[in-house]
């Protein structure tokens, strides 16, 4: 087993350029990245389309098999990686952050590789016989974010990897050591060349895009970056899975049980500090219980502990780069001179390192306040009251993304009433953001198109061949 300085040395690059990567909790040095050029990138194309083939001839259960002991290979460096990803994306070891977000590649690994996917017959009927089956794209490329970058890049490379193809990993310019090393403790059992990952700016995610020899491309992060990647792929007709921005509302019927909700609002909200894209991100409160809510919520959110993430203690970090703060304090001040009652923070402490910004309720605000109408991405949650359900629902598919909605209430039949009228992709029930890798996820309007998960997300890694006869 690989200690952390022996991880941290497989990944630091012996020669070329590098980019000095920073914690953004203390601004201490994590290590070294590459930065990978447009030439490296057709290297490992280059590679991924020659191992290609021997993996996709190997059938579902071989790559399964693999997939499993490389499951295994995650659980053995699974201490040293969550230190890393803490130091460098922010996140706290304990509570839903970086020891679960390593946890969550394992698992995944094991769902993708124990779902099953047999030819479907569609059509029986003793004169015609059809069956549908679903073969490798190829070379598929994989674009992620800084927010969950590991569990993430496994949401993406496992069920390509499963239905047979190779993988070119582009990370986030802000964690790329966390993919790095996510992907070099999977390579210990994956064939070489299959996969691979490219750490370079925006010119290496353009040609990726563009490539002629990637098939696919996986994208999860802004709407304005995927509608480029549209752009980029359009030459070549790539299929595309885009999971974009989110801006989910959270509905509060007058039945709820305030206190009962409050625990699950708050990590609803607050899971990865708000960094999260199917974080609740406005909550919306019938006025019966509003007062109630706010007081209740306000309560769990003032007893988590915000901080570094190596200190076993905290449940709360920094926002992970300086622009995403630089966003949350401008919506936040926005609503603080609209009007807008603080229930808890909006004033970060200056003068320290670290880019932290206090967990903040804000209260009494307009639903055209630009803290709910924007995506803060950070540790700032509106609430707005409303007086009608029909109010509600109105507000909050007034938005052009949909990525996920909840509805809060004791009546599970009115929930799921209203969870029908909602425009987005996943709708949960008395909780919010859960992932299942058994349960298909994908967004609506400007959220993105294409289903992640299950057996519908392996189909999206293949090319579906209908064989009549």
């Amino acid at each position: 087993m690989e200690t952390y300085t022996d991880l941290l040395t497989a990944i630091t690059p012996v020669s070329g350029e590098t980019r000095t990567m920073l914690d953004p909790a203390t601004g201490e040095i994590v290590g070294e990245a590459p930065v990978h050029t447009v030439e490296d990138l057709e290297r490992a194309i280059a590679s991924a389309t020659a191992a290609q083939p021997a993996w996709a001839a190997l059938g579902h259960e071989a790559r399964s098999a693999v997939l499993l002991k490389a499951a295994d290979a995650v659980d053995r460096s699974a201490e040293e990686l969550a230190r890393l990803l803490s130091r460098e994306q922010g996140k706290p070891l304990n509570g839903p952050n970086a020891r679960f977000e390593v946890g969550a590649c394992a698992a995944w690994l094991r769902a993708t590789a124990a779902t099953e996917l047999a030819a479907e017959t569609v059509v029986d009927d003793g004169a015609t016989h059809a069956q549908i089956h679903y073969r490798p794209i190829g070379v598929v490329g994989a674009i992620g974010p800084w927010n969950w970058p590991m569990m993430i890049t496994i949401w993406q490379i496992a069920p390509a990897l499963r239905m047979g193809n190779a993988v070119v990993v582009k990370p986030s310019e802000y964690t790329p050591l966390s993919v790095l090393a996510l992907v070099h403790v999977l390579n210990q059992e994956l064939p070489e060349g299959l996969l691979s990952a490219v750490s370079g700016g925006r010119d290496v995610g353009a040609r990726l895009a563009e490539h002629p020899a990637i098939g696919k491309i996986m994208f999860t992060g802004s709407t304005a970056t995927g509608k480029a990647i549209i752009k980029s792929s359009a030459g070549t007709v790539k299929r595309l899975t885009l999971e974009l921005g989110g801006n989910d509302a959270g509905i509060v019927l007058p039945d709820a049980d305030p206190k009962a909700i409050a625990e699950n609002l708050f990590w609803g909200a607050f899971i990865n500090t708000g960094q999260t894209c199917a974080a609740l991100k406005r909550l919306y409160v019938h006025e019966d219980i509003y007062d109630a809510v706010c007081e209740e919520l306000t309560a769990v959110a003032a007893a988590m502990p915000m901080g570094v993430g190596l200190d076993e203690n905290n449940m709360l970090g920094p926002l992970q780069n300086k622009a995403q703060l630089d966003i949350v304090a401008r919506l936040v001040e926005a609503a603080k001179d609209s009007g807008a009652r603080v229930l808890l923070g909006g004033n970060p402490e200056t003068g320290q390192p670290g880019y932290f910004y206090p967990t903040t309720l804000v209260a009494d605000i307009e639903n055209n306040n630009p803290l709910v109408a924007e995506e803060q991405f950070g540790p700032a949650l509106p609430i707005i009251r409303y007086s009608s359900v029909d109010e509600a629902v109105a507000m909050a598919n007034g938005l052009d993304v949909g990525l996920g909605a909840s509805v809060w209430s004791a009546d599970l039949d009115a929930a799921r009433s209203v969870a029908a009228r909602l425009q987005a992709g996943t709708v949960w029930i008395n909780s919010h953001g859960g992932v299942d890798p058994r349960i298909p996820f994908g967004g609506a309007k400007q959220s993105g198109y294409g289903l992640e998960f299950g057996v519908e997300g392996l189909k999206a890694l293949g090319v579906p061949q209908v064989i009549n006869g």
